[in-house]
């Protein structure tokens, strides 16, 4: 991989990790489609990626340092006292709950999901998959508000009946975590099935992306615990790899600013008819190999 190469590939992570699009999918497809020489199969491919994520976690520790810190206290202090009894103590054990299903598959699965990674085909097809899902998400949320209207509530309480994310049940974080383990398949985007899992479980989009963006950090940091050690082989140009890490965490910082506004009032639908667009334009592109 050349220069120029990682750091379009940091810059691509970036701007498409916390979008609802996956940047695994793209990162796996887009090389293909421009011809590039090196193989998604090389080894040190994917600790490359999780090198990139890293930047990304990076940004998001950055963006919710405040409240990293609030939940990091949390988590240590209701460990030693037995009992949750603050907002940041339960978000703490929230986030826990969410990250156990992801790390069970990642360490049962990986040299499978592994495989994956060496096909653009599968990663476009399931980006079609992924469309499907945030459609379907939205779907079932907007019955969900439909429901709360014919209730015939008043407008605060049926702003109410969405909850913030330190109010939302274990069973309901399981699932999400559920959710971001799908992300291990390429062209699933962990952004999106998690927060639609969180729009599923009663948040609203701004708060179900917070809490995604939280669940992500714990998992990326774990992968890279993992992954990384790999790239410092001979050979591997590493210099140019960190720079392309930290340009991928400068483009998720702005993405997820950006992200965060949208979500006030913005939903998943855009970027569900985008990803089933773009998988099956991949498919053909790749089919025809143009």
């Amino acid at each position: 991989m050349t220069l120029a190469q990682a750091l379009f590939m940091g810059l691509l992570q970036g701007a498409t990790e916390l979008f609802p699009v996956s940047s695994l999918g793209h990162s796996v497809i887009i090389p293909s489609l421009l011809h590039w020489k090196f193989k998604q199969s090389d080894p040190t491919f994917v600790p490359f990626l999780v090198l990139l994520h890293l930047g990304t976690a990076g940004a998001l520790l950055v963006l919710y340092r405040v409240q990293w810190i609030a939940i990091t206290r949390g988590f240590f202090t209701a460990a030693v006292r037995g009992r949750i009894t603050t907002g940041p103590e339960r978000l703490a054990m929230l986030l826990l709950t969410g990250t156990i299903p992801a790390g069970i598959l990642g360490v049962f699965f990986e040299t499978r999901i592994k495989s994956l990674f060496a096909s653009p085909y599968v990663a476009a097809g399931f980006l079609v998959v992924n469309g499907v899902l945030l459609l379907g998400f939205e779907q079932l949320r907007r019955r969900a508000e439909r429901r709360a209207a014919l209730e015939s509530k008043p407008r605060a309480e049926q702003e109410q009946s969405f909850s913030e994310a330190e109010r939302i049940s274990f069973v309901a974080a399981a699932l999400i975590g559920a959710c971001q383990a799908l992300a291990f398949f390429p062209g699933i985007s962990r952004s999106g099935v998690t927060i639609g899992g969180g729009l599923l479980a009663g948040l609203r989009h701004q708060e179900a992306a917070r809490f995604s963006f939280l669940l992500a950090t714990p998992v990326i940091l774990a992968a890279g615990l993992v992954e990384v050690p790999q790239l410092f082989a001979s050979g591997v140009p590493v210099v140019e790899y960190l720079v392309a890490a930290a340009l991928s965490g400068g483009a998720a910082y702005a993405s997820a600013r950006f992200l965060l506004r949208y979500f006030r009032s913005g939903r998943l639908d855009p970027y569900g008819w985008y990803c089933a667009a773009a998988g099956l334009l991949s498919l053909g592109l790749l089919a025809l190999n143009l």
